[in-house]
């Protein structure tokens, strides 16, 4: 999970500092996120898959399928 919130910010020329302005944290919290060294809260995941265009199921690795509403 956290190398795939990781892989996503940078897949989106996003900075650490960028993301975490966007989820409302500071720059060392959302590294911590990254880092796996602090749970992500609910919210932000679903902040995450919002911003990625990507599904929660995709961000905890449960799927490999990206699409938030698969047809």
């Amino acid at each position: 999970m956290y190398r795939n919130i990781r892989d996503l910010r940078e897949d989106s020329d996003i900075t650490q500092a960028q993301m975490a302005k966007m989820l409302n944290c500071s720059q060392q919290v959302y590294s911590n996120y990254e880092l796996g060294q602090r749970d992500i809260p609910t919210g932000i995941l679903i902040k995450l898959s919002e911003i990625h265009n990507v599904s929660v199921d995709y961000i905890l690795g449960i799927t490999k399928t990206k699409e938030r509403y698969p047809e």
